[in-house]
């Protein structure tokens, strides 16, 4: 595996996270091409999209079937400018690159919402750090493990 899922790993480990990181055959860049290679609803997939919320980062695990409302984020926490973090931002803040960034892993805690919409399946797939890996969780332990407050993003 990729470095990055392998810290990822050791990291879910330490958290009691008893879901393993696994490779998948082909990158998943979007959660379209995960849920097609998990054979799951693509509203499973727990995305990471990271923000630039002032200058600091805010991750959001949104479900694949949502659009982050980023006015009526931006709102509900006080923030003046939310844009989507570019490349550098997002290695910067994580550790990982953009379309593998995990929940988990990163240099220094982030600030993390988790969408409540997650909270309707059992299982939800999340990043393993690396384009081609993902592990199984739940909403309560991707709140859990993220330190994440549950929060209406769409």
């Amino acid at each position: 595996m990729h470095p990055s899922a392998n810290h990822v790993a050791a990291v879910l480990r330490e958290l009691g996270v008893s879901g393993q990181v696994r490779e998948l055959p082909e990158p998943a860049p979007t959660a379209a091409a995960a849920a097609a290679q998990l054979g799951c609803e693509v509203g499973a997939i727990a995305n990471s999209l990271l923000f630039d919320a002032d200058a600091e980062p805010l991750l959001i695990m949104t479900s694949g079937a949502h659009r982050v409302d980023t006015a009526k984020v931006a709102a509900r926490l006080g923030i003046t400018s939310l844009r989507r973090a570019d490349p550098e931002f997002v290695r910067a803040s994580t550790g990982q690159a953009i379309g593998g960034v995990a929940p988990v892993g990163h240099p220094r805690p982030v600030r993390t919402l988790v969408d409540t919409w997650l909270d309707k399946y059992d299982v939800v797939w999340a990043a393993g750090g690396h384009s081609r890996t993902v592990f199984p969780t739940s909403f309560a332990e991707l709140t859990r493990i993220t330190g994440g407050t549950p929060a209406d993003v769409g």
